[in-house]
């Protein structure tokens, strides 16, 4: 059966099942990735009117916080040399960005891979490397880590996070749950959150299979979640990166842009001589309250609005001049819409 094939039938059995369930239920995609794939091929075009599909805090850079971004800039301001992924070069922090930071004469790296860090930290000794991402990129910062190189974590764990959404202001009938991070904590993690879920991978195909499954669950009443991605899903997840990740970090509060402070959703440096955060206390003690802005990304991270509802959405905030967290990344709900012409 070719793919085309495979899709309608998904179709079909999704128009069949969001019938017999017979009211309006919303799913929730967790994943950057999933967003992208369902924008750019029209997804929540094709589905029931009464499935609505929102997009949640899926993409790691949307979450970070104000106050980790003006952590690592008063670092580089101070002196201390800091590296950072592309991404997080160009999100604003309360007063500017890591980008502006370098202008202004901090000392900024932009990288591309730990390698990469690794070799900066053998020129400067000092370096911060800022760890930022779900359990998918959390791995990398452990190996930097293992290097001798000092980290900054504002990694974030995904279960948590679909806790705090579920009991939120939206109510959220079923998620979506990121393939990704998945095949790092496996299927077991998420059982502690008692929603239908199904782990979905990322063509159009696997997606509308992921959303076939999931108003199935949530027809028959079953707050169970589903590997949906098994081609790349085991259920015990990859033990050895979990391993790395246990002997490296530990599970700590943790603050979300958007969703507040989360218990136990956040990774933090065992080694406080690696732990920046411990380091450089008193440094960071400096920094400032974040100031607030027009900008909506909070509610947008929760799925209370769509990027369209921002006032500052294509006018003052754009892929070339982002005022918003969730218009830098390309995992950002807001860029997606932009980049798709919504």
């Amino acid at each position: 059966m070719d793919e085309r094939n495979v899709i309608d039938g998904h179709l079909e059995r999704i128009r069949e099942t969001a019938a017999d369930i017979g009211r309006d239920i919303t799913l929730m995609e967790i994943c950057g990735g999933h967003t992208n794939v369902i924008m750019r091929y029209g997804i929540r075009d094709i589905l029931p009117k009464n499935i609505r599909l929102i997009s949640g805090p899926g993409c790691p850079v949307c979450v970070t916080s104000q106050r980790d971004i003006d952590c690592m800039i008063e670092l580089a301001m101070s002196g201390i040399p800091v590296a950072t992924y592309g991404d997080m070069m160009r999100v604003p922090g309360s007063r500017r960005s890591l980008e502006d930071a370098k202008a202004g004469g901090g000392t900024v790296y932009e990288v591309y891979s730990t390698t990469e860090v690794v070799e900066l930290g053998k020129k400067h000794p000092g370096i911060v490397f800022f760890g930022v991402g779900f359990e998918t990129t959390a791995p990398m910062t452990a190996y930097l880590l293992e290097n001798g190189v000092c980290a900054y974590s504002a990694h974030k764990l995904i279960p948590p996070a679909l806790a705090a959404l579920s009991a939120g202001e939206v109510k959220v009938d079923g998620f979506i749950d990121p393939g990704h991070v998945s095949t790092i904590i496996g299927v077991r993690p998420y059982r502690a959150v008692k929603v239908p879920q199904v782990i979905s991978g990322f063509t159009p195909e696997r997606i509308l299979r992921g959303i076939m499954l999931l108003v199935g669950l949530i027809r028959d009443g079953k707050d169970i979640v589903v590997n949906g991605y098994p081609e790349a899903v085991k259920e015990e997840g990859n033990r050895k990166a979990q391993r790395l990740l246990d002997r490296h970090f530990y599970k700590a509060d943790c603050d979300w842009r958007g969703l507040g402070t989360i218990p136990k959703s956040g990774l933090e440096v065992r080694d406080d001589t690696l732990n920046a955060k411990i380091l450089h206390k008193k440094l960071l003690e400096k920094v400032p309250a974040p100031k607030k802005s027009g900008c909506r990304c909070a509610e947008i991270l929760k799925g209370l609005i769509e990027p369209t509802q921002c006032p500052l959405y294509k006018k003052t905030c754009t892929p070339e001049n982002p005022r918003g967290a969730c218009m830098v990344s390309g995992e950002g709900s807001c860029a997606i819409y932009h980049r798709y012409g919504k």
